[in-house]
């Protein structure tokens, strides 16, 4: 059984143990990464034919572009009953990101005569990156590619790994091509994060690339950073809970376990008020575990797991405002839940009240799933349409606006010693009117 434990009894050593939990780890592939990006800097085609050759006799740069063909293929080859769901989950997550759209331009006038203002422009291009080796995930297809829909990008090129037979997993082909990109790249790793970044053998050279992967795929992305935006290296996955005393405890258990299941490496908090309450689920934890499929890593991930038993309400609000999680579950009900929501300071996501499981967030309830992780939730947020959208300010000074801020700006340029800064400005003052 998972052992309970009251939060302010905690050791520093065990208090910093639960806080740590594992972030995201390239260190030991980046020297590998960077010799992978310089081969296809040097000659991309001798690199991508080098890698991917193998799987595909005869394999040409052309096959490297997933056909029309090809997609509807994938269509015809994944379960019509994923494709409905695929299907309900993109309306719900346009809907939710189109909604995220603000003035497109905004102006106010500081001072008679100074109209100030910013101008909001989508990223001309963006690359997606979709895992697709031992697991399949077409959420992330869905969730990478429509903000950038939403926001207004032009080109959205999604790259995926090919397997046997030089192919994406259909599932993959088809979520992306529902979520909308305009073109589907067969790579992975470093090689489908190098091409994005330069443009090579075709692929687009896009502004910004984001999407989940391995610790090839983060070290590529941080390598490229500066030649293009990145989002946020992910780490593994993790929750965190706080249960009003009445909560179910079944409920809360299933809660729990759905957020190891992810990885060895995924973490889970449950803090409550109720002893009585954090004990039922740590026995039902131990009822449900010896059934699972996935119970190994759950097993394992349990190491990076805690039941705590807090003194009052504010007191879990605060552990979880330090620990600053990905997922924030608030088992309490109606104005309740929203009272406790004011009071959350750190947090990718949350989910409020004994209806709203994390995995609803995860597929199909709208807000993204691409979260902080590892405490980066103080001072990071989710993917979003802002991830794709890029602010332009502009000023536009009459003569008078200009007679108002001149003795400013030539009182701050003369204490900087930049003389040319000070003369355009007077030079201008000079002039007849």
């Amino acid at each position: 059984m998972i052992k309970t434990e009251r939060l302010k009894e905690l050791s520093p050593a065990r208090r910093a143990e639960i806080l740590a939990r594992s972030t995201a780890s390239f260190e030991e592939t980046m020297e590998a990464t960077r010799a992978i990006l310089r081969r296809l800097k040097e000659d991309p085609e001798k690199e991508l034919l080098r890698e991917y050759g193998p799987l595909k006799p005869g394999l040409k740069l052309s096959d490297f572009r997933a056909g029309d063909d090809e997609i509807a293929c994938a269509f015809g080859r994944t379960d019509p009953g994923l494709i409905v769901a695929l299907k309900a989950a993109s309306a719900n997550i346009l809907r939710f990101h189109e909604r995220q759209l603000g003035e497109r331009r905004w102006t106010f006038e500081a001072v008679p005569g100074l109209l100030a203002g910013r101008e909001t422009r989508p990223l001309a291009s963006a690359g997606v990156y979709v895992p697709g080796g031992r697991a399949s995930y077409p959420s992330s297809a869905l969730m990478n590619i429509i903000p950038a829909r939403a926001a207004g990008v032009k080109v959205i090129a999604c790259a995926s790994p090919p397997g046997e037979g030089f192919a994406v997993r259909p599932e993959i082909l088809a979520a992306a091509a529902l979520a909308g990109a305009t073109e589907i790249w067969k790579l992975g790793g470093a090689w489908a994060v190098g091409s994005l970044a330069y443009g090579l053998c075709g692929v687009p050279k896009v502004a910004k690339i984001v999407g989940p992967g391995s610790s090839w795929v983060n070290a590529a992305k941080m390598a490229v950073f500066g030649e293009v935006d990145i989002d946020l290296p992910a780490g593994p996955s993790e929750g965190f809970v706080v249960a009003t005393d009445g909560a179910d405890p079944e409920l809360l258990a299933w809660d729990f376990l759905a957020q190891l299941e992810h990885d060895p490496q995924a973490a889970a908090v449950l803090v409550t008020p109720s002893e009585s309450l954090a004990k039922a689920v740590a026995v039902k934890c131990g009822e449900l575990i010896p059934s699972l499929s996935r119970k190994e890593i759950v097993n394992a991930a349990l190491s990076n797991a805690a039941i705590l038993v807090a003194d009052s309400l504010d007191d879990c609000l605060d552990f979880a405002n330090l620990y600053a999680p990905e997922h924030l579950q608030i088992w309490a009900s109606g104005e309740d839940a929203f009272a406790l929501l004011d009071k959350v300071e750190n947090a990718g996501s949350v989910f409020l009240g004994p209806w709203s499981p994390i995995p609803c967030g995860d597929y199909a309830s709208g807000p993204n799933h691409v979260l902080p992780t590892g405490g980066s939730a103080r001072a990071f947020s989710g993917l979003s349409t802002d991830s794709f959208l890029k602010k332009i300010t502009f000023q536009q000074l009459s003569r008078e606006a200009l007679e108002e801020l001149g003795p400013t700006v030539t009182a701050i340029a003369a204490a900087e010693g930049l003389e040319c800064h000070a003369k355009t400005v007077l030079a201008r003052l000079k002039k007849n009117p």
